[in-house]
């Protein structure tokens, strides 16, 4: 196959994972991220990325997000806080401890991942399925032609975006309102 001819594939596989989200997994999360004071997010790996950029967008929306476990340490998590993972597997070991120390603080935890019954999925107050299958190629049920957890890290990214939307729509913002906040030193 032709390098286009894989792209024209995943595009196609990307396409397919938009049926397979619930709405009202979706909008849980928006309205989570609506309630809380401070917004924390977090993931490893890729996953991670998708996560940072999903801060950065937050936060030219005016909302205080945090990376948690950057070198700019992220102040306190309390109880009108959430913590976001995204996480394929549901089971990272750092990612569950953090759930963990995150619910022991009473602050609320939404998963995004690709296994609710995971370890992380049954920590969350709520979870978001995404389809996409793990690093491993095991059981997920959903098959694609891409290496590792490559399906669902790009789909997490576009499902951050599309929440992103769904929170401008709701404090009626737009992409002129939130370039205020972008970076100007570059």
């Amino acid at each position: 196959m032709q390098t286009t001819q894989y792209l024209a594939e995943i595009i196609k596989e990307l396409n397919r994972t938009v049926d397979l989200i619930a709405d009202e997994e979706a909008e849980k999360l928006v309205n989570g991220i609506l309630e809380s004071k401070k917004i924390f997010v977090a993931g490893a790996g890729r996953s991670g990325f998708m996560a940072k950029s999903f801060a950065m967008r937050m936060m030219q929306m005016g909302f205080e997000v945090y990376v948690v476990g950057e070198t700019v340490t992220p102040p306190n998590l309390e109880k009108d806080d959430i913590l976001i993972v995204g996480s394929g597997s549901g089971e990272t070991k750092g990612l569950v401890s953090m759930a963990e120390k995150a619910k022991s603080l009473d602050g609320t935890v939404a998963a995004v991942t690709i296994f609710p019954e995971s370890t992380i999925g049954q920590l969350a107050d709520f979870a978001v399925k995404l389809p996409g299958s793990p690093k491993d190629q095991s059981d997920s049920g959903y098959k694609t032609i891409q290496p590792m957890g490559a399906l669902f890290e790009q789909t997490l990214l576009l499902f951050f975006d599309a929440v992103i939307l769904r929170l401008m729509e709701k404090k009626g913002m737009n992409g002129t309102t939130m370039f205020g906040r972008h970076a100007n030193l570059e």
